[in-house]
């Protein structure tokens, strides 16, 4: 596994994952591309195969963070994020959390509807997630703060399985509140003026890769993206201490993302 480590692998994320061992991977933050874009620069990509491929590589407790969307083809919304949902359930993933990304800068629309303004950001586990730092926000005031408490498995439920008790990381205790599961973040927003991310159609903000990576994951764990792209989730779990394995089967953006987190390593 070492040799994949801290590694941009250009290839079909499948074929990969195919050579990896059985349970490596704490975490995956990825955002694949969706229904009539799922030819992706000229490639296309097969997602029953991958959900198998990713359950089979997560560790018992890891998370699968899949952000996603449907497209809107002939007049309805294709659905295909809950489908997808569903599958990644058959294959024995558990839905831990069905969370939000409200975009703060949605893309004007001249249809016959609601300002489109929101992803799914599905969360998956692998059995009972090991780790859940989850972030805080103060009651009174409703801002975030940055402090997070950790949640572990130590205490068996009434059905005999495991609890997840809170430990509080400072503070009083009524002071806070867990955060809500819708999360506002502007499209594009911490990339604007990365040269190199904005040679890529679809910038995945940093902050929410960020936010997910420190959420799901604690410093020295193997971070995943099936889809790397630009680079966003190498270069924010690299920030965090944590290792990272890209793979896309773009050259065009493996070289991309290579330069990115080459970068943000300086």
């Amino acid at each position: 596994m070492e040799k994949y480590l801290n590694e941009i692998i250009c290839g079909d994320n499948v074929e990969v994952l195919q050579g990896f061992p059985d349970g490596c991977i704490d975490l995956t933050v990825t955002s694949p591309p969706y229904d009539n874009l799922r030819t992706y620069n000229g490639f296309e990509w097969d997602f029953e195969a991958l959900a198998k491929e990713l359950y089979r590589v997560t560790k018992d407790g890891g998370v699968v963070v899949w952000v996603v969307n449907d497209a809107t083809i002939n007049g309805s919304e294709t659905g295909t994020s809950f489908r997808q949902a569903l599958y990644f359930m058959e294959t024995g993933f558990r839905l831990y959390d069905t969370m939000i990304w409200e975009k703060i800068n949605p893309m004007p629309i001249n249809d016959r509807r609601y300002q489109q303004c929101f992803e799914y950001m599905f969360v998956f586990s692998k059995g009972v997630p090991i780790t859940a730092n989850i972030k805080l926000i103060k009651k009174s005031e409703g801002t975030i703060n940055r402090q997070r408490y950790k949640m572990t498995t130590t205490q068996k439920g009434y059905n005999g399985e495991d609890v997840t008790p809170t430990i509080y990381s400072g503070g009083d205790r009524s002071e806070f509140t867990k955060d809500r599961n819708i999360q506002r973040y502007a499209v594009g927003y911490n990339a604007k003026n990365d040269k190199i991310a904005s040679k890529h159609p679809a910038i995945f903000p940093e902050k929410l890769a960020e936010d997910h990576i420190i959420s799901w994951s604690n410093p020295g764990d193997i971070i995943l993206d099936p889809f790397i792209g630009s680079g966003t989730t190498a270069k924010m779990a690299a920030l965090n201490d944590r290792h990272y394995i890209g793979i896309d089967i773009s050259e065009e953006y493996c070289e991309l993302a290579r330069k990115r987190v080459s970068e943000a390593k300086e």
